[in-house]
């Protein structure tokens, strides 16, 4: 794939007529509402300029991923889509016109908030590192396959598909300290731990166990475990992974000060939602086997009622 390609400076994309826009990020809102259960609470309470352009930058990350868990593509056929899709915006991004509304409302908000095109590349790159490359993960015939070795390795592929978001998200937010980009690497860390954590169950239905290979040895479980687990056994796992998630979660609280004012309430409702996860998570001693776990609408929209709060006290 050429999605790490190096690129230079790019011209801006043409301007599309107001009505097209506003068509396109409606579109763009609609698949952030559909989709994005956590993130779209958080965006309610930005300004409209910044959450148009957070739900673009979802949008066209959403379709990447969309094509990376579809199970109606050989990987070949995944990679050759990637490619496709990752090309496509750069033509727009350099001045090409599009009918498609997400890559028109993702080139207009790349160039509004100067989001470098290679963050967007590192975007789809992270969808695809969920595509096997031939005999490079031969199948295991006892379990699904233990994708990564240590956390050094998982938390590069963290840093791809998560901590890259956050990057993306500071420019839209507004930010003026260096420090703040290794604060939101930080924080994307702990949102994609949680999910991981969150999401063990149907990971390794799709064949896929992100925890690494030296935390299941530590803890004495072997991947054939993954097929009829019990969650008392696999409590110690996930509460060390919860315990590294923590102290993640201090880097987005720091994040806060960091960022513009305006949207200040917008990441505080992003880090409490999934901060919150985390510890309902722990309050069922980690059983996430017996059903999902997640917030429910009234305790999200709780949240989002301080974060509403916070906006207009600021």
């Amino acid at each position: 794939m050429t999605v790490l390609a190096e690129t230079g400076p790019v011209p801006s994309a043409p301007r599309a007529a107001p009505v097209q826009l506003r068509t396109a990020y409606g579109v763009c809102r609609h698949i952030t509402r559909k989709a994005a259960r956590n993130f779209y609470y958080a965006f309610l309470v930005l300004p409209r300029r910044k959450r148009d352009a957070l739900s673009a930058v979802y949008a066209f990350m959403r379709h990447a991923d969309d094509i990376s868990d579809d199970p109606q593509l050989t990987p070949e056929d995944k990679r050759l889509k990637l490619n496709a899709w990752l090309d496509s915006m750069h033509r727009v991004v350099e001045g090409e016109r599009t009918d498609d509304p997400v890559l028109m409302a993702v080139a207009d908000s790349q160039r509004r908030f100067k989001i470098p095109t290679d963050l967007l590349e590192t975007l789809v790159y992270g969808t695809a590192m969920d595509v096997p490359w031939p005999n490079i993960r031969p199948p295991i015939a006892d379990g699904p396959q233990v994708l990564y070795q240590t956390f050094d390795d998982l938390y590069n592929y963290c840093y791809h598909v998560a901590s890259v978001v956050g990057l993306v998200c500071i420019r839209v937010f507004g930010y003026r300290e260096p420090a703040a980009e290794d604060l939101a690497e930080r924080c994307g860390i702990a949102f994609q731990l949680t999910n991981i954590i969150r999401d063990v169950k149907e990971d390794a239905a799709m064949g896929r166990i992100y925890l690494p290979q030296q935390d299941l040895d530590r803890c004495g479980i072997g991947a054939s475990l993954f097929r009829a687990p019990k969650p008392s056994l696999f409590r110690p796992l996930l509460e060390m992974e919860a315990v590294r998630a923590r102290q993640f979660y201090d880097a987005g609280r720091q994040l806060i000060a960091y960022v513009d004012e305006d949207s200040q309430p917008a990441l505080w409702t992003l880090v409490e939602i999934y901060s919150q996860l985390l510890a309902k998570i722990a309050a069922r001693e980690y059983d996430v086997f017996t059903e999902r776990v997640r917030l429910t609408t009234a305790q999200k929209l709780r949240i989002l009622c301080k974060g509403l709060w916070r906006r207009f006290k600021a």
